[in-house]
């Protein structure tokens, strides 16, 4: 039973005629990116329209918000002083639970833990007019493809994996929670126009061969930056060989490569799955404007990636990044080589990208194989349903006990170990082990707090044969198993249906819709509150150039948001900005020792922690930058990195790169992100330099600032930064912040 309002969003004549009028403009077919997100233009005839290069002011459909950033991202809504949000917009509760025991207990404690902050949310969101789904009821994207995406609607979200939508035909891209705001506030929304990346399918998918081996593949050959400014839209024959939700997957994992989100044509897929979840009326719908959802004959993409379905094996990534491909052929060797634990100590099959009915269905196929032998997994096993209801049709279908039998615990419906939610006990912290996820993300200490912990994520099929296993070193396309009795045999390909044969088991109902009028409705924020602070307005900019400040780190090498703010135990801090950011950097690995968490004061000429010392230079009245290499910020949407760098007093981040939804979060707090004309300049800046940020009277689009480097010997450096922003996000700058700036023109 789908969520979705009748008549909220769904509004296929208006796209296509602003469809119509910037093709007319254009002279030249479209690519289906172009069409949704040029569909959603404020001004169709007035938009300057250049990929790659103008930024586009958008009127998206919906908000989607995570509970560990509708937070902030609310706390933000309440400052701005506005009596209800003005398009549709809910509020999920998946990040906050921890996996330890199994889902009923994990559930329980949660929602014990986290009264406060649920409570909060469900109160601010009744208030004003937004939609709350609550703890249990599943991961945001899973609910999102279940309920509110459709063919060419347009939706935020404040989560990196928001693209998961474009399994359905939506332009779905993830945000920051200051974004989002604007959105809900009905201002347009500003997104520099993307350039689109073509990937064509051909052949067939079969046997071993899975719709995450797409993006994995694709992921090896784009690289974590490849994506970055880019939607990635997928066509051709092969496509129609994927389920709705395989596509899914593949959009899901499109995050990875920095993409701003990813798409596939509309096709028979999408609309048995919009049946199937009580969206059958908008199939209707979107049959009579099929053409407005496929790409036009003849559009030109920017870069083109073609892969034969037919011919593409099993593959899995990693270790500590999502881009290092092998086939899983391959990876036995590659470890023995690489010197990365053979064993497989933990298999994790779920989580955002892969929990569907078809997910679980032929991770069970294997499983039910290797019980008809008699065998178990030699990994431990654990089991995240996307949804409630992939949770209650897989236990009624006997999917879950079949997972369950072969040693799995199926968690709580969340995100769980994917986002670091794990209090895992079988190593300790440091000792070296592998697991294999079915997950999107594998940064460095991601899954568990634990540096060394190599983590590789696969399909949720790769992700069972391998755990049955125990080891890397097992290619279940040509290596057999031993049962117990020493037979030996081999698992048949895994098989499972693309959705269920009866109707989805909904579950238990765990939506709570906004209530008519909820301007009466408290929502109670205590100021002795350590999980809870309402926000203060950041300070507005001088007028004046940023004189003799701090390098409070020159950050080495990969700074993904991990990196900037833990995600895991420091989750319960993510309503209360002064308590968070006692994680700014902490996990940033310092140039000048290669240690983290470990930096100079230049004040007083002692060691200590990135935020201890941030804080010094604060109370001091001293302003600092941080220095950082490619693609910084990386991975999460958390707002939260940028927020905490101004909070504790950062003006600048100069670096080689930034990626996308990170630097606009830092422009929507207040702070410059810069990057180097030469990248070679990161090498002449030093940890005890002063830097002096020029021209800022005149700071204006696409014109340099410099930056004036003052080194301890008495020498100096004048080099050119290089910036993204337009007029209207200088403003941004010059109020303070895009909230200041926001309340500046009420």
């Amino acid at each position: 039973m789908s969520r979705f309002e009748p008549g909220s969003s769904i509004n296929y004549e208006k796209m296509h005629e602003n469809i119509n009028i910037v093709r007319r403009r254009l002279s030249r077919p479209l690519t289906l990116s172009e069409k949704i997100v040029y569909g959603h233009l404020d001004d169709p005839a007035g938009q300057e329209i250049d990929r790659g290069r103008t930024y586009l002011r958008l009127r998206p459909d919906r908000v989607a918000m995570q509970d560990a950033t509708a937070q902030m991202a609310m706390l933000q809504f309440i400052s701005s002083g506005l009596p209800t949000v003005a398009v549709p917009s809910t509020i999920h509760c998946d990040h906050l639970i921890e996996a330890q025991i199994g889902g009923v207990q994990d559930l329980q404690r949660a929602k014990d833990i986290n009264e406060e902050v649920y409570n909060f949310l469900a109160t601010a969101a009744a208030k004003y007019g937004v939609g709350f789904w609550k703890p249990g009821s599943g991961i945001i994207h899973q609910i999102i493809l279940e309920n509110y995406a459709y063919p060419g609607v347009m939706l935020i979200g404040t989560d990196s994996h928001t693209p998961n939508g474009g399994g359905l035909g939506s332009i779905c891209i993830g945000v920051g929670g200051a974004d989002a705001v604007d959105v809900m506030a009905g201002i347009p929304w500003e997104l520099k126009c993307p350039k689109v990346i073509g990937v064509k399918l051909t052949g067939t998918l079969s046997g071993w061969t899975s719709p995450k081996d797409v993006i994995l593949k694709v992921a090896g050959i784009l690289t974590v930056k490849g994506g970055t400014g880019a939607i990635v839209e997928y066509h051709g024959p092969g496509v129609d060989s994927i389920s709705c939700t395989g596509m899914a997957t593949i959009c899901n994992m499109g995050a990875e490569i920095g993409a701003t989100t990813s798409i596939f044509p509309y096709n028979h897929r999408m609309k048995t799955y919009m049946e199937k979840t009580g969206r059958g009326e908008i199939a209707t719908v979107a049959d009579l404007f099929k053409d407005d959802l496929v790409p036009d004959k003849g559009c030109e993409y920017d870069q083109v990636i073609e892969i034969n379905l037919s011919e593409l094996k099993p593959h899995i990534n990693g270790p500590f990044t999502p881009d290092l491909a092998h086939p899983v052929s391959d990876i036995g060797a590659i470890a023995k080589k690489s010197g990365w634990p053979l064993e497989v100590k933990v298999g994790l099959i779920g989580s955002c990208t892969n929990s569907s009915y078809e997910d679980m269905g032929r991770a069970a196929s294997l499983a039910k194989q290797a019980l008809d032998k008699g065998l178990k997994c030699k990994a431990q096993f654990t089991v995240t349903p996307g949804s409630e209801q992939i949770r209650a049709t897989i236990e009624r279908d006997g999917y879950a006990k079949i997972l369950s039998d072969v040693g799995g615990i199926v968690l709580a419906n969340a995100c769980g170990p994917c986002i670091g939610q794990w209090d895992r006990k079988d190593v300790k912290k440091g000792e070296k082990n592998t697991i294999v996820t079915s997950f999107n993300r594998n940064f460095t200490a991601r899954n568990d707090a634990n540096p060394a912990t190599h983590a590789f994520v696969t399909s949720p099929e790769i992700v069972t044969a391998l755990a049955i296993a125990g080891t890397l070193d097992f290619d279940p396309e040509t290596d057999y198993l031993t049962t117990p009795s020493g037979e030996k045999f081999k698992l048949e390909p895994p098989t499972g249906d693309e959705l269920p044969s009866r109707d989805f088991d909904p579950g238990q109902d765990t939506y709570q819709h906004p209530p008519a009028e909820g301007g009466s409705v408290k929502v109670n924020v205590s100021p002795s509150s350590n999980r809870l602070q309402l926000l203060e307005p950041f300070d507005k900019w001088h007028g004046k150039d940023l004189e003799n400040m701090r390098v409070l780190i020159k950050v080495k090498g990969k700074c993904t948001t991990d990196h900037i703010s833990a995600a895991g135990p420091w989750l319960k801090f993510r309503g209360h900005l002064d308590n968070i950011s006692n994680n700014l950097l902490i996990g940033a690995v310092n140039i000048e020792n290669d240690a983290v968490n470990k930096i100079k004061n230049q004040l007083t000429g002692e060691y200590g922690g990135v935020p201890d010392v941030a804080r010094y230079y604060k109370a001091n009245g001293e302003s600092w930058v941080v220095v950082g290499d490619e693609n910084y910020g990386e991975g999460s949407s958390r707002e939260h990195a940028a927020l905490e760098p101004r909070h504790l007093g950062g003006r600048a981040i100069i670096v080689k790169s930034f990626a996308r939804i990170h630097e606009t979060n830092l422009k929507k707090q207040g702070l410059l992100p810069l990057t180097f004309a030469d990248p070679k300049d990161y090498d002449k800046i030093r940890p005890d330099d002063k830097i002096s940020i020029t021209g800022l009277k005149s700071f204006a689009p696409g014109k340099p600032v410099t930056a004036v480097i003052k080194h301890s010997d008495g020498n100096q450096d004048s080099i050119s930064l290089n910036h993204t922003f337009n007029e209207t996000q200088i403003e941004w700058f010059q109020a303070g912040s895009a909230l200041n700036r926001m309340k500046e023109l009420q």
